[in-house]
């Protein structure tokens, strides 16, 4: 299940990131204004773009923390084979976003 949400999540990151889906998007928008008076304004008529933005907001928190999550451990994963690399690094700053904040204050130079 981990599989499958990534990939559903990174080629969701992949689509909301380009021009066009923020060109779509405007133009959705922009088509749902100009409806207005067609239905008169009415509370459904507002409820639709509501509940539609609410919902795409809710669901694209959870794609960009998961992205955000994947991007952050492969740096650290990178940095750590830097460090790993170097004789003159301080092994002691390998897997140093796993301590807490006082450590890592501490390990500060």
């Amino acid at each position: 299940m981990n599989e499958v949400f990534s990939r559903i999540a990174t080629l969701s990151s992949q689509l909301l990131g380009k021009p066009i889906s923020f060109i779509v998007s405007t133009l959705l928008i922009i088509l749902w204004a100009f409806s207005g008076p067609m239905f008169h304004y009415s509370d459904t008529w507002q409820l639709i773009v509501n509940t539609g933005t609410t919902v795409l907001t809710f669901l694209a928190v959870f794609l960009i923390q998961n992205s955000q999550n994947r991007d952050g451990m492969a740096i650290q994963a990178k940095l750590d084979e830097l460090i790993h690399s170097s004789r003159q690094a301080r092994n002691d700053l390998v897997r140093a976003e796993d301590k807490s904040e006082a450590q890592i204050e501490s390990l500060r130079i």
